[in-house]
């Protein structure tokens, strides 16, 4: 029972009302504007949708990165102190210290220009126009040797048909599929095996240290 019996009786009374509203309007705020939606639904789809329309090159992008990106990218796009690596990193997705670069790690051009135009310049985020963003976006491709030619125009029409390297790396999950036959409808809930075993043990991992080189803790 509550401490606060009265108190408790009165935000009951007080909750009534609004278990019964349903739809109704709060009278709270009001409706976004279409040019509001607009101004938040910028997000773009790996087959181009949602990309607005504009035009820039990589020779245009380079003085844009240069000015407003290479502080923290680098000038070549190689990074500078621990802020993110742009370029390289190819074939080294294998190796124990991957590079996860654009170049060498994302799957589609679309996400460069997404994340540029919703979150960057770090600290000054959207104010990029959309022919500077396109523009930026060839350069950092450009980078990574995806466009080769400087003069090419990226626009609306031709981003999503850029092909990332790594783009075969990624699919779709198929757990549904390629794992179904480990899934059951009633799992196993005891007497599952004959006996069980202990594979192995903590101190033999040498995950667990023992009562002499342990660290002493008063």
């Amino acid at each position: 029972m509550s401490r606060y019996p009265k108190l408790a009786l009165a935000a009951a009374l007080i909750c009534l009302p609004l278990a019964g509203a349903g739809a109704t309007k709060l009278g709270i705020g009001q409706e976004a504007k279409p040019e509001e939606i607009k101004a938040w639904d910028i997000d773009v789809r790996p087959d181009g949708q949602g990309l607005p329309p504009g035009k820039g090159t990589v020779a245009q992008g380079e003085p844009i990165f240069q000015e407003q990106c290479a502080s923290c990218h680098g000038e070549f796009g190689e990074g500078k102190d621990r802020w993110p690596v742009l370029a390289g990193g190819h074939g080294s997705l294998t190796h124990d210290r991957p590079e996860k670069t654009v170049g060498s790690f994302w799957p589609d051009a679309s996400t460069v220009f997404d994340y540029v135009k919703r979150a960057m310049p770090f600290g000054n985020a959207q104010s990029l126009t959309d022919d500077q963003v396109y523009a930026v976006t060839a350069y950092i491709l450009n980078l990574n040797d995806i466009i080769k030619d400087t003069s090419f125009e990226l626009n609306q029409s031709n981003l999503a048909s850029i092909k990332m390297p790594n783009k075969g790396g990624f699919y779709d999950d198929d757990r549904e599929t390629a794992e179904k036959h480990f899934w059951s409808v009633k799992p196993c809930m005891k007497e599952c095996k004959a006996e069980a075993k202990v594979l192995n043990r903590a101190r033999v991992l040498d995950v667990t240290p023992d009562a002499k080189t342990g660290p002493r803790v008063d």
